[in-house]
């Protein structure tokens, strides 16, 4: 039977018995079902082929936007910032007061979609996450600042206090291109014991693969290179245990007394040369003995600071272990080393040009430094796929290879290989600097609106229930992170707008 006049198809009728739930005779129940015609099966066939040749993350997008809890997904990954790779938690919170016993707040996953919570990645690394990368920026901007500023519970008096942006570089292992004109000049040319040549002569742009390559790798001391990256950390501790030497020799105090009179504060990061030998920024700051809410003792000036930073950069040593294959290395920092006074009346580097230096490094990837990798390699293979130069590749075979030596073992190179052997922290600080990522991300989350009561008891039953997205639901995050991004630029331009006057 073909459709009425004034109806898009016919409809078909069905009836069913289903046993009634309290013994009684069973239910008569007639269902309608629409009856599709040809041109509607035709179309339905149609619009079926249309999604077959659609991109598989298309197609996905699709199916997830049309579901019906889509709404409270997209606040979810709204949330996250457009995070690149959420986490996704399952459980429950409930927070009580602690004297009436009373639930203040419950929340559980069982009413979200697919019963989950997706929480940020909270990795640093812009190649990785981009949203939460910019998160991490702005967490280190600020912690950065606030121990140049003051903020965060640091008081504004740390501006006036002895303050340097130091840099210190890792030694030469060997000559490598550089960028410029006449990159290594010889006026005698000649070669080495490998038959390669001892200079170059070319100009090499920026984005000139050949710079921080060497000029013979079988000149160039690959083993040191690993070995020194291994021991940079150690190599920075006494280098500041170094400055506070000569900070109380300086002033004619017993090297034991120095805590008594004066701190040693800093926050440093890691950089990655085109070499790809790390080198260090850090700011450092000279408090009273409690730290940034003490002041210095009178002797702390500046150019004291200096002076020391410059001493124990130089006298600074790191000896190796004894290996049969490599023998005893003698560690130290390179000879180009820099201390800038920073000066509360502007004349020297800028504070916040300063901080906004160290954010943006500390979200760098290793596709972006051309050193390493993102994530661990676990076997000798994959060091051969591993998308990399030949140069960073025979860093990462060094790494391998010293690391299954047994004197070398502490060092735990092997772990450390998609760093080419450097085991420290990209961002480190002393206690006192400034405050810290907790701290900071504590603020940010403490959104409950329970700071007036006294006595609160929260349960949280938590566990791990995946992470990632589909394809699909990746492409709509990527979305969600552009608009976000763009929305902050836009605010950032109206503010400055509004402060120059308009």
């Amino acid at each position: 039977m073909g459709p009425r006049k004034g109806q898009p198809h016919a409809h078909r009728r069905t009836t069913t018995h289903s046993p009634c739930r309290f013994g009684g005779p069973p239910w008569k129940v007639t269902t309608i079902t629409p009856e599709f015609t040809p041109a509607d099966r035709r179309a339905v066939l149609d619009r079926a082929a249309r999604l077959r040749q659609l991109p598989e993350a298309d197609r996905d997008a699709i199916r997830i936007a049309q579901d019906p809890n889509f709404p409270r997904w997209l606040e979810q990954v709204t949330a996250t910032g457009g995070c690149a790779h959420p986490v996704h938690l399952s459980g429950s919170t409930t927070t009580l007061d602690g004297t009436t016993g009373e639930i203040l707040h419950h929340y559980d996953t069982r009413t979200e979609p697919g019963e989950r919570l997706l929480i940020r990645c909270r990795n640093r690394r812009a190649t990785v996450c981009p949203a939460c990368s910019r998160l991490h920026a702005g967490d280190t901007y600020h912690l950065v600042r606030a121990g140049l500023l003051g903020g965060k519970n640091v008081p504004a008096t740390v501006r006036n206090r002895p303050r340097l942006f130091v840099t210190l570089t890792a030694p030469s292992f060997g000559p490598v291109h550089r960028v410029g004109e006449a990159c290594r000049p010889r006026r005698g040319g000649g070669t080495c014991e490998h038959g390669r040549p001892v200079g170059c002569r070319a100009n090499h742009g920026a984005g000139d693969s050949a710079v921080g390559q060497p000029l013979c790798p079988d000149c160039y001391g690959y083993a040191a290179h690993v070995l020194w990256h291994a021991q940079a950390g150690t190599l920075w501790d006494r280098f500041a245990r170094g400055v506070r030497r000569q900070l109380a020799s300086a002033a004619g105090l017993a090297q034991s007394r120095f805590a008594d009179y004066a701190r040693l504060s800093f926050a440093r990061v890691a950089e990655y040369q085109k070499r790809a030998a790390v080198h260090i920024h850090a700011v450092v700051r000279l408090d009273g003995p409690t730290g940034p809410d003490d002041e210095p003792p009178a002797w702390g000036t500046t150019a004291l600071l200096a002076d020391a930073v410059g001493a124990s950069a130089r006298r600074a040593l790191v000896r190796t272990p004894y290996s049969s294959a490599v023998g005893e290395l003698a560690l130290r920092w390179g000879a180009q080393i820099d201390a800038r006074p920073l000066r509360a009346d502007g004349d020297g580097p800028d504070d916040d040009a300063v901080a906004a230096y160290v954010a943006k490094y500390v979200t760098k990837g290793a596709s972006e430094t051309g050193a390493g990798t993102d994530h661990p390699l676990t076997t000798w293979d994959d060091i051969d796929t591993a998308p990399v130069s030949g140069h960073v590749r025979t860093l990462m075979r060094t790494c391998w290879r010293l690391g299954g030596l047994p004197e070398y073992e502490p060092l735990r190179l092997r772990a450390w290989t998609h760093t080419l052997g450097y085991r420290g922290h990209i961002l480190t600080k002393s206690r006192a600097y400034s405050t810290t990522y907790v701290a900071l991300r504590a603020e940010r989350a403490h959104h409950m609106g329970h700071d007036n009561i006294s006595d609160v008891v929260t349960e949280r039953q938590w566990r791990y229930a995946g992470s990632g997205y589909t394809p699909g639901a990746a492409l709509i995050a990527a979305g969600i992170a552009s608009d976000l991004s763009r929305n902050r630029e836009i605010a950032r331009e109206e503010i400055r707008w509004t402060a120059v006057g308009h």
